[in-house]
């Protein structure tokens, strides 16, 4: 059965997030049908606030050397979209811990190998070293709607699980646009546009154990409310 041919909730169930990538090329006419499926996310009356940039070569390796070094520097924080103060708290705090436990265990990073989990960080900075990150922005005119990004999360979803069909692994990885500026500067994006997030993308090394980790979804108790349905 190829990918292309699973049910829907077999797709969603294959999905998982990629952090390790062969090197092989992705042809460009392979990411335009993968585009083409994604633009096809439902939006607030049809506006369709999402730009995709596809980009790999030496942009993309630019960027990886840019957020790396500017990261490793001590550079503040230079994304363009609004972030918590304080990083996640209660549940959603634990809820990073527990896949963060699951991924230095598949690797076998100690607790106290700050080396090989300073690495790890990097790795997200570059993105996962992936051959094709797709940067995900959307028009200025919008920033500020919730909707519209409602609806750039949407069409992000759908570009994952069109990745997916076609056998590609992504992970969605807002570590990668740390550095926005390195960005828009070498994916030349235009002003009118604001940067949301990347997708890193490739062809999955299954030698790359972290890549066999599956995170843990809360029970339905825990996230849905069912209201007038019979016992």
């Amino acid at each position: 059965m190829t990918s292309e041919s699973l049910s829907f909730e077999d797709l969603v169930a294959q999905r998982r997030s990629t952090r390790g990538y062969k090197p092989e090329a992705i042809p460009q006419a392979l990411m335009e049908e993968i585009i083409e499926v994604a633009k096809r996310a439902p939006s607030s009356m049809n506006t369709q606030p999402w730009n995709f940039h596809v980009v790999t070569g030496d942009p993309l390796e630019r960027i990886r050397e840019g957020n790396t070094e500017l990261m490793l520097a001590g550079a503040r924080v230079d994304r363009e979209i609004k972030m918590s103060d304080h990083g996640y708290q209660g549940i959603h705090r634990d809820r990073q811990v527990e896949i963060a436990i699951q991924l230095f265990e598949a690797m076998g990073i100690e607790r106290d190998d700050k080396e090989r989990r300073q690495d790890w960080v990097m790795r997200g900075f570059r993105q996962f070293d992936a051959p094709v990150s797709v940067v995900v922005t959307i028009d200025k005119e919008l920033a500020d709607d919730t909707v519209a990004h409602f609806d750039c999360g949407a069409a992000t979803y759908g570009l994952v699980l069109a990745a997916t069909s076609k056998g590609l692994g992504c992970v969605i990885n807002g570590q990668g646009i740390m550095q926005s500026t390195v960005v828009r500067e070498n994916a030349n994006i235009p002003e009118d546009e604001v940067i949301m997030t990347c997708v890193a993308m490739g062809y999955p090394d299954d030698e790359f154990v972290a890549n066999s980790v599956v995170s843990r979804r809360a029970a339905n108790d825990d996230v849905a409310n069912f209201i007038g349905f019979d016992d």
